[in-house]
């Protein structure tokens, strides 16, 4: 049996399975704010990207358990099956059991999608291959020509390459630093990225037609930028929590977890995402006592309060304002 189809007696299963995600998603509100999306995630089978995925194995000795599309066994292949339209990010490749990529949670990707804002005719890079899954979602949305998808790993954008084509979708998939873009096919209207940043890398605004929209991974949360020209991009965080595999490439700064920070704060602090948020978000700039102290000052503000400025060569995090009192450079 090839890794890109199922039997013929799961097909149904799969359509069913199918369905029932994109009921799901629909329930969740995720693509309020677009809900073309929802022919996409009803059109685009996800298990094709996923021939095979890991669960945790439980138990005393941990680890992973993989799942695929071959097993021998009819009853784990359905398990497989249901498993590729749960609505749960699930690890594909892994190494020395560190996750290296993943298929993000669907809800979550729909959410992101909405939110990028994409109109018809608009040219999108994004920035992490993983399974070819999201691609196959912008590109059935805007066709293959318009869509640009980048990783740094050759293995990632090879089986990438074979999800798309056994999906009969064809978007550009490049093997390179996703933080240097890709400037042999910009100008772009739209960036999204699928794996945590912890700095706005600098050639994505070059390559940005003015008024262009950033969305990405960052401390945690996901930031909306609108680009201005080459040189600068603002914008604020939406209020939902992300966590990505971090980006991998030769522009990336590497910043202390904040979770080292957490032994000497209140129990109650300690358990509040939005201060980790806050503790991610500022790294190098507030000692964990001064995050806790500002979180408890401003009554626990939500995401949305915070942005991120990019003017040239300076970048900074902020709450409420970029020129108010509560500013932390980015690398």
């Amino acid at each position: 049996m090839s890794a890109y189809a199922v039997d013929h007696g799961l097909d149904d299963l799969a359509a069913t399975a199918r369905a029932a995600l994109v009921r799901e998603i629909d329930a969740s509100g995720a693509w309020d704010a677009d809900p073309v999306w929802r022919a996409a995630f009803a059109a685009v089978p996800r298990h094709l990207f996923v021939p095979y995925y890991y669960v945790g194995a439980g138990g005393p000795q941990g680890g992973y358990e993989r799942r695929w599309g071959e097993d021998p066994s009819v009853r784990r292949r359905e398990e497989w099956l249901r498993g590729a339209y749960a609505d749960t990010p699930l690890a594909t490749r892994l190494r020395d059991g560190e996750l290296l990529s993943s298929s993000s949670q669907p809800s979550l990707m729909a959410k992101m999608l909405a939110e990028l804002a994409v109109r018809d005719g608009d040219a999108v890079l994004e920035i992490g291959a993983g399974t070819g899954y999201n691609a196959a979602l912008l590109s059935y949305r805007l066709g293959d020509e318009l869509v640009t998808t980048v990783d740094l790993d050759p293995e990632i954008t090879e089986s990438a390459r074979r999800h798309l084509a056994a999906a009969g979708r064809r978007p550009a998939v490049v093997t390179g630093d996703g933080a240097r873009g890709c400037p042999e096919r910009a100008p772009f209207d739209r960036v999204v990225a699928t794996c945590a940043l912890d700095t706005i890398p600098r050639p994505w605004l070059a390559q940005c037609r003015p008024g262009a929209r950033i969305l990405a991974p960052f401390a945690t949360g996901l930031i909306a930028l609108r680009v201005r020209d080459a040189g600068h991009a603002e914008g604020r965080f939406l209020h939902t929590a992300a966590y990505f595999v971090p980006l991998r490439g030769g522009t990336r700064a590497e910043r202390e977890a904040p979770d080292v920070h957490l032994a000497g704060l209140p129990r109650r602090a300690r358990g509040d995402e939005l201060l980790r948020f806050l503790l991610t978000l500022t790294a190098g700039g507030l000692t964990s006592d001064q995050a806790h102290a500002l979180w408890e000052h401003e009554a626990w503000p939500a995401r949305e309060r915070y942005g991120i400025t990019v003017d040239g060569d300076r970048a900074w995090a902020w709450l409420d304002d970029p020129a108010g009192p509560y500013t932390w450079p980015l690398p």
